[in-house]
């Protein structure tokens, strides 16, 4: 096993979780090494602008019959089981991790250490583990970064393990089709298969949130924007994917402090993330010069 980083990657966490590859460990690579790395992998191209494209294959959207959160002694009585809020048996939890770790034992793996909430008090720490460069790249651009000085004692408090090689057996694994993601509380992990779509991973952590946050911090989770004025006024801009949260909250007269999932506590309004989540089609000068 080799590692690929300036940084001491955490082999014996890994191991301990059972990730076991006889491939590189690339760790919190840089965005230009991931970007080279990506493009020699067939995995993206560079436009005529050097903007990177990235084709994320059959899924160019999250699958949300494909979501699963596993029922257990947390969840049972907490969720509001619906035909959205989807539940999974625990051993197929366990099932599904096994066989990915297994399928990663002999790839090669990007894994990336980051935050969730501006706010110190809320924050998270996730280990992101990904088959594909790309999808590591993401999530350097999604999740907040830590320092080096932070990644010298970092301890992740959940886990997400994303392979879009990996597939699913609906027959034996408790899913509807091949490719899923699965959350569970009780063992703090995401685990996403079959689809390299990334925004699987960002709304796996929204909906973690949704529920950690104002069950046990009394937090309020939004899907929303926000900005705020130079005299410390807050607005909010709330919408559905593609109503123009973003847009609006893209003042240049205002700071912007989200674009898409954020906080309110009674102190402050703050970002869930670290990244700007958007929608790129249609885009162009003559409709948004700014």
């Amino acid at each position: 096993m080799s590692v690929s980083t300036m940084l001491e990657a955490p082999l014996s966490a890994l191991a301990e979780l059972g990730l076991q590859t006889t491939q590189p460990i690339h760790y919190q690579l840089p965005p230009a090494e991931l970007a080279d790395q990506a493009v020699k992998k067939g995995e993206a191209t560079l436009n005529d602008t050097g903007a990177l494209v990235i084709k994320t294959g059959q899924f160019t959207g999250r699958s949300p019959k494909d979501k699963f959160t596993v029922k257990d002694e947390i969840s049972a009585d907490e969720v509001d089981w619906n035909d959205f809020n989807i539940a999974i048996e625990e051993k197929y939890f366990f099932q599904l991790k096994e066989k990915m770790l297994k399928y990663l034992g002999d790839k090669e793996v990007w894994v990336r250490d980051c935050f969730a909430c501006a706010d110190e008090n809320y924050r998270l720490h996730l280990r992101v583990i990904n088959e594909s460069p790309a999808n590591n790249l993401f999530c350097y651009n999604m999740f907040i970064r830590p320092t080096e000085a932070q990644l010298e004692n970092f301890a992740p408090h959940w886990h997400i393990i994303q392979a879009p090689g990996f597939k699913a057996d609906p027959a034996v694994d408790g899913t509807r089709a091949e490719n899923f993601a699965v959350l569970s509380f009780k063992h703090k992990t995401i685990l996403i298969g079959g689809t390299g779509y990334t925004g699987e991973m960002k709304k796996g952590i929204f909906t973690m949130l949704n529920f950690v946050l104002p069950v046990r911090a009394k937090v309020l989770s939004m899907h929303c924007s926000a900005n705020m004025g130079k005299d410390g006024d807050t607005a909010i801009f709330f919408g559905l994917s593609g109503t123009g949260k973003t847009t609006l909250s893209a003042d240049p007269n205002r700071l912007l402090i989200g674009d898409d999932e954020h906080g309110w506590t009674d102190d402050a309004v703050f970002n869930f993330e670290g990244g700007c989540y958007a929608k790129t089609i249609d885009l162009s000068e003559e409709k948004e010069p700014e």
